[in-house]
């Protein structure tokens, strides 16, 4: 009877003190398991072929793109280290203790926040191209943008480490039993993080693209108009049809992102505890599940990732001089 009880634990030889094993029927857990592994796969794979595809081609090392090459390694690391993080949390027990727990957690906070620093930079960079044509080749260069991204995250890596830093000091202070990876915020601090990772990058994205919306629909009312050829020629060179192509292309990349995103946090300020929780704990997927997404939307308006695709899978890539080639 003993040995049944004990099977039931993540450490049997802990018998007071060890956590339960995740039950769930045998169906479920594999249907599950199976759906679940198959996205992080997707997700790693896709975010790897935009990763090797920005870096590789030197066409593609444009401004724009050395930001959707930072959204895609972030999105990467979620479907690497984050999305089987959340597979293993409902279906088996944290056998790697505190410290790992506490240093694993700040590597997830680290990556969701560089994630939202790089959707604001998009949007910065998409209102600058539409709203100051003139000016954007000066002000937005590679260096400021590699600059920009560097400092996204660092950045990142030290705001985490003062949100976590009292989980890293008294490492599983917030574990009931052997077996568990919690990570409790303090309330205050929550508050201060919630402003700054949720409203205030929220209010940013919004405000920008509600601007360049405005600009775009006013450029094109211009276009329409027949006022004289001059004010067509001025119309066109304000704002280049690739620019607002790219901005609409950028601009579903937030829609997308935004619509995964706030569930996680309306949860949050619902008072719902993430980790206990079976049904609030699905937008953490849906939030992680946007990293599967984005390289979908690369491929659906951007030829050159999938003339880049074409040629990465049929080893083209590797042939001498290949890095050279015009796929754009």
């Amino acid at each position: 009877m003993d040995m049944q009880i004990g099977s039931d634990l993540c450490f049997p030889h802990l018998f007071n003190t060890s956590c339960k094993k995740p039950t769930s029927s045998w169906t479920e857990s594999v249907l599950f398991h199976t759906i679940l592994s198959i996205i992080s796969l997707l997700t790693v794979a896709l975010n790897l072929l935009v990763i090797i595809s920005i870096s590789h081609f030197r066409k593609l090392h444009t401004t724009t793109n050395i930001l959707l090459l930072s959204l895609a390694v972030s999105d990467f690391l979620v479907g690497l280290l984050l999305m089987p993080r959340e597979i293993m949390r409902n279906t088996a027990c944290w056998l790697y203790g505190d410290l790992i727990c506490s240093l694993y957690n700040y590597v997830c906070y680290i990556i969701t926040s560089a994630s939202v620093g790089d959707m604001v930079l998009i949007s910065v960079d998409r209102y600058l191209a539409i709203c100051d044509p003139l000016h954007y080749p000066f002000i937005v260069t590679v260096r400021r943008v590699k600059v920009c991204v560097c400092l996204c995250w660092l950045g990142s890596v030290l705001y985490n480490s003062v949100i976590v830093n009292t989980d890293f000091t008294q490492a599983g202070q917030h574990n009931s039993c052997y077996g568990e990876c919690v990570i409790v915020v303090d309330y205050i601090v929550g508050t201060f993080d919630l402003i700054i990772t949720f409203f205030t990058p929220l209010t940013v994205i919004i405000v920008l693209y509600i601007r360049v919306f405005m600009v775009a629909v006013s450029q094109a009312r211009a276009m329409r108009s027949h006022i004289t050829v001059i004010t067509l020629q001025h119309s066109m060179t304000l704002t280049r049809k690739s620019e607002l192509k790219a901005a609409r292309t950028l601009g579903v990349l937030i829609i997308v992102f935004l619509i995964c995103f706030c569930p996680y946090y309306c949860v949050i300020l619902a008072g719902n505890d993430l980790l206990t929780d079976p049904y609030a704990s699905n937008v953490i997927f849906l939030f992680y599940f946007n990293s599967s997404l984005n390289p979908v939307i690369y491929a659906l308006f951007y030829p050159w990732f999938r003339r880049a695709i074409k040629l990465i899978i049929t080893f083209q890539i590797l042939e001498p001089g290949s890095c050279e080639a015009s796929i754009q």
